[in-house]
């Protein structure tokens, strides 16, 4: 998953920066960080617990990660 952050926030980094909107896209790749699940030593590290009563994935609960699943 971690491959899948860093390749998507190049891929709008370099659109964007095509476009010269570079201040755009330092807050795109933060939303894709955001919209991604997290592990699970990132939602404790942020301050989260992992709730595994979830029906398909476990989700972190609390923190900076709150309502992302966890792989």
């Amino acid at each position: 998953m971690r491959i899948r952050r860093i390749l998507a926030a190049v891929i709008a980094t370099a659109a964007l920066a095509g476009l010269g909107l570079t201040g755009a896209a330092t807050a795109t790749a933060s939303s894709v960080t955001l919209a991604d699940s997290v592990t699970p030593g990132e939602c404790t590290d942020g301050g989260g617990t992992i709730d595994r009563s979830t029906p398909v994935l476990p989700t972190c609960r609390g923190g900076t990660h709150d309502g992302q699943t966890v792989d």
